[in-house]
């Protein structure tokens, strides 16, 4: 090997293995300060695009959460109003039995009508009282529930993303309507109605019209039973839902750890091992460098 001042070729390859080692160093310690081992397209490009895809499909998800547990609690307070509907309907439905017996004294019934009013504008203000968030799925008006339940990629017939939803429909219990609490109350005994008009009150005068109350009262009844299925049904599908939704974000949130999350301890090892090279290639250029001295003693 000739000696030249001009060109040291040992001290070249020496640095470039130094920065070789310097570049590894600084790959390996941004794993290690990000705890990933792709943080960028330049480390991997197929990686990061499915990583970025399905940290937006995490971000559908957790508005579907979002959506299902505005839901939950707007149906929980539906079938809260509606249980206690039900059981103030079992006792207007003794007080009218009871006004509905012949033998009852005028006065007797009377101090019966007043308890059923009473109890007839507590459901009143139960349908009124039965909101949350502004929506109230009881009163005429107030709205239903409709929630994301998922979203389906539309991969046959439609392109881009289609929102799934479930919905729980107005039950509308303060109508005049077929299905309402407060249809016209008949006077004739056999027939069926409901409360009467919410403004107007139950008038009991005699036995026959109290009869005709009981059987608008097992009607209601069994319309609030029919709602209060209807209602449990949705909340348990929500439910259902909610914890399908909950597994699903945390396997996708998985998904994305394995493609880009570092090994720490992998990493770790890596950084010890180029540590080492790291000095030894500062004492090899050392020691490139003074090469050229030697020259010298070539001329003394």
């Amino acid at each position: 090997m000739a000696f030249s001042v001009n060109t040291n070729a040992g001290a070249m390859a020496a640095l470039q293995s130094l920065n070789a080692t310097n570049n590894k160093m600084d790959v390996t310690q941004s794993r290690i300060n990000t705890g990933l081992s792709v943080s960028s397209t330049k480390d991997d490009s197929a990686k990061y695009t499915v990583a970025q895809k399905l940290r937006g499909d995490l971000g559908k998800l957790s508005a579907v959460t979002s959506s299902l547990n505005n839901a939950k609690s707007v149906t929980d307070v539906a079938v809260a109003g509606v249980e206690q509907i039900s059981d103030v309907l079992n006792q207007m439905k003794t007080k009218a039995q009871e006004a509905a017996d012949p033998g009852l004294d005028a006065d007797s019934r009377v101090a019966l009508t007043k308890d059923l009013n009473a109890l007839k504008k507590q459901i009143g203000t139960i349908i009124d009282a039965s909101d949350f968030n502004g929506t109230n799925v009881l009163k005429s008006g107030g709205g239903n529930v409709s929630t994301l339940q998922s979203f389906q990629d539309g991969d046959t017939a439609t392109t881009g993303y289609q929102a799934d939803a479930l919905s729980v429909t107005n039950l509308a219990l303060d109508a005049t309507a077929a299905g309402g609490l407060y249809q016209a109350q008949s006077t004739t005994a056999g027939t069926t109605g409901g409360l009467g008009d919410k403004a107007t009150a139950i008038a009991l005068s005699s036995a026959a019209d109290a009869a005709a109350l009981v059987e608008s009262l097992d009607a209601m009844s069994d319309n609030v039973s029919t709602h209060l299925s209807d209602l449990g049904s949705a909340s348990r599908q929500i439910d259902g839902q909610r914890s399908f939704t909950s597994k699903l974000s945390d396997v996708v949130t998985s998904g994305i750890g394995n493609l880009v999350d570092a090994d720490l301890a992998k990493e770790s090892a890596n950084l010890q091992a180029l540590q080492v090279r790291q000095q030894l290639g500062v004492q090899a250029l050392s020691i490139a460098n003074q090469a050229p001295q030697t020259i010298l003693s070539l001329f003394r």
